[in-house]
C-alpha cells in the first residue's frame, strides 16, 4: 500500500521535495540552493541562523516566477504512486464508475459516454460548496427523479428548485437546467474541454472533470483540493487566488495529468487534498511544506436587516372548514430570477437599515408593502385577527449576515381571496397563495423553512393556547359546615 509519506519520498527521490530535517542537521540558509551548491555569505545571511531556533526548518520560499516545471522523472513518479493509491484507497462514491477503457485488457469496461458526462457533471455542481456526505442523499434523489440529461431538460425551474433546497446557490442549479436544455437542443453532448465551456454555468474546473472523466481527455482540474497539494509540492506560499498564481498552477497540474487513465488521475489528485492532504490536519505529519497554500482574508460580510411578515389570510368557506370556521392561506412572493436566491419563495420581507428596526416602523414598512403590491390596505379592506412578533432570525450566507426580523400578521378580506386577484398587473412581481399542506411540501430554502416554523411553533405555544378551565365541585347540602 503506497502511503501518504512513501508519495513525498518517491519526490524526494526525484531530487526535488526536501525531506524533513531534524534537530542536529543544519537548516538550509537563505543564500544556500537545494543542491548545496553556496553562495558568498552576506552580513544579513551570517548573523539568521542566530534569530532562528534550533528546531526551526528553513523552507526556500519562492515567487511564481521562480517556480520550475515538474521533471519528467517527478511526473512518472507521481502519475504511478498517486494512481496506486487512488486504486486501493479512492471512496465508493455514486457518481463513480470505472472510466472509459478501465478494467482488464480482456474486459474493458464499456461506459455510455454521454450519460457518464452527466453524472459528473451533476455531482460536480453540488459538490462545489458541499461536503460528500450530505451531497450523496442530494445526488441520489436527483438521479431518481432525472436519470438522463433528457430528463432534465423537460422540468421546470420550480421542480429542479425543489429539488435543490437546502444546497445553497440555486443559481447553479438554474444553469443546470438551462445547460440541460440546450445540450438537447444541439442534439449532443459536448466531449471536449473548450466545447464544454461554451454551455452556459460549465466553468474551467467543471469543464476539465466532465471531459477527463468521461470522455478520456487529457486536460487538467484545478479546485481547492488540488492547490493544496500543487502547492504543498512546490511550497507555493503566493496568493492562490491572484491571477498569476492561479494561471501556474492549472500549468503544473496539466504536466501531471496522466495521458493514458486522465480522469482517474484527476479523481486521485482531489481525493489526494480531500482525505490525506487536508487543509487543519494533514496525516503526512513529517511535511516540511504544511503551512502552504497561504490563507486568504476573508471579505467582511454584509450585515443586514430586514423584516418579514408571515401573512395568513382567513376566508370563510361554507365547504372547507377548520376548527374556527376558516379557511387559512399563505401569501408568498417569488424571489427575482436573478441574484441570491433568484426565483424562490418566500415570505413578504422589506430590507431596512439597523437604526429602523423598532417594531413601530417594521409594521409601518410592511403594510406599506402590502398596499403597493397587494392593494391590502391594513384596516381599511382588511381586518387584522392577529399580529405579533414572533422572534428574530439571523440567516448567514456566504458574503451576507441576515438578520430577519419576524412576525405573524393574520388578515380577514372584507371581499374574500377573490380581492387579491382583482388586480391584473402584476409585472411588477410574482405571487401566489397556497395553504399550509402545500407550503409544507415546497422546496423552500432553509431560511424560509425556519421561519414558517417559527409562525407555527409560536401559534401552538402562545397564540392558541386556551387556558383550561376546572370546574369547581358543587358544595353538598348535606354536609357540613
Amino acid at each position: 500500500m503506497i502511503t501518504f509519506s512513501s508519495f513525498f519520498h518517491l519526490l524526494h527521490l526525484a531530487g526535488r521535495i526536501p525531506l524533513p530535517i531534524s534537530k542536529s542537521s543544519e537548516p538550509i540558509k537563505a543564500n544556500q540552493s537545494l543542491t548545496g551548491n553556496k553562495k558568498q555569505p552576506t552580513r544579513r545571511s551570517m548573523a539568521a541562523p542566530k534569530r532562528r531556533k534550533s528546531t526551526a526548518i528553513a523552507i526556500l520560499n519562492a515567487t511564481t516566477d521562480d517556480i520550475e516545471d515538474f521533471s519528467k522523472s517527478e511526473t512518472l513518479a507521481i502519475r504511478s504512486s498517486l494512481l496506486r493509491w487512488y486504486d486501493e484507497n479512492s471512496r465508493d462514491l455514486p457518481w463513480r464508475t470505472p472510466a472509459v477503457g478501465a478494467g482488464s485488457l480482456l474486459t474493458p469496461v464499456k461506459v455510455d459516454e454521454e450519460q457518464r458526462a452527466y453524472v459528473v457533471w451533476v455531482s460536480e455542481v453540488m459538490l462545489q460548496q458541499t461536503r460528500v456526505p450530505t451531497v450523496m442523499g442530494y445526488f441520489n434523489r436527483w438521479m431518481e427523479k432525472w436519470p438522463t440529461i433528457r430528463d432534465l431538460s423537460s422540468a421546470s425551474l420550480e421542480e429542479v428548485n425543489e429539488m435543490w433546497a437546502g444546497l445553497g446557490y440555486y443559481r447553479r442549479a438554474r444553469f443546470l437546467l438551462e445547460g440541460a436544455k440546450s445540450i438537447v437542443d444541439e442534439g449532443k453532448f459536448p466531449r471536449s474541454a473548450s466545447e464544454l465551456r461554451c454551455v452556459k454555468g460549465i466553468g474551467d474546473y467543471t469543464a476539465g472533470a466532465i471531459a477527463s472523466i468521461a470522455f478520456n481527455e487529457v486536460v487538467p482540474v484545478v479546485d481547492g483540493n488540488v492547490v493544496r497539494v500543487i502547492t504543498r509540492l512546490r511550497a507555493i506560499s503566493a496568493n492562490p487566488k491572484e491571477a498569476g498564481t492561479v494561471k501556474l498552477l492549472w500549468k503544473l497540474t496539466r504536466q501531471l495529468v496522466d495521458p493514458s487513465r486522465p480522469g482517474d488521475f484527476n479523481q486521485a489528485l482531489m481525493e489526494l487534498g480531500a482525505t490525506l492532504c487536508s487543509s487543519t490536519n494533514p496525516s503526512c505529519s513529517k511535511c516540511p511544506v504544511t503551512d502552504y497554500p497561504t490563507k486568504v482574508a476573508k471579505n467582511k460580510q454584509r450585515h443586514d436587516f430586514a423584516a418579514v411578515s408571515v401573512v395568513e389570510i382567513a376566508e370563510f368557506d361554507e365547504q372547507i372548514l377548520n376548527d374556527n370556521g376558516q379557511k387559512h392561506v399563505f401569501l408568498l412572493v417569488k424571489r427575482p430570477e436573478n441574484g441570491l436566491l433568484a426565483g424562490l419563495w418566500e415570505f413578504p420581507s422589506v430590507i431596512m437599515d439597523e437604526g429602523s428596526m423598532n417594531q413601530s416602523t417594521r409594521r409601518k414598512e410592511i403594510d406599506k408593502y402590502l398596499k403597493k403590491f397587494f392593494k391590502l390596505d391594513v384596516g381599511e379592506n382588511c381586518k387584522v385577527m392577529l399580529r405579533q412578533d414572533v422572534g428574530e432570525y439571523i440567516h448567514v450566507f456566504s458574503h451576507i449576515r441576515l438578520q430577519m426580523y419576524v412576525e405573524l400578521l393574520v388578515l380577514t378580506l372584507k371581499e374574500g381571496l377573490t380581492q387579491l386577484n382583482s388586480d391584473e398587473d402584476r409585472s411588477e412581481i410574482t405571487w401566489k397563495c397556497v395553504d399550509g399542506s402545500s407550503i409544507r411540501k415546497m422546496g423552500l430554502s432553509s431560511g424560509v423553512r425556519k421561519v414558517y416554523n417559527m409562525t407555527q411553533d409560536f401559534k401552538e405555544q402562545r397564540v392558541f393556547q386556551k387556558p383550561r378551565k376546572v370546574p369547581r365541585k358543587k358544595r353538598s347540602n348535606n354536609l357540613p359546615e
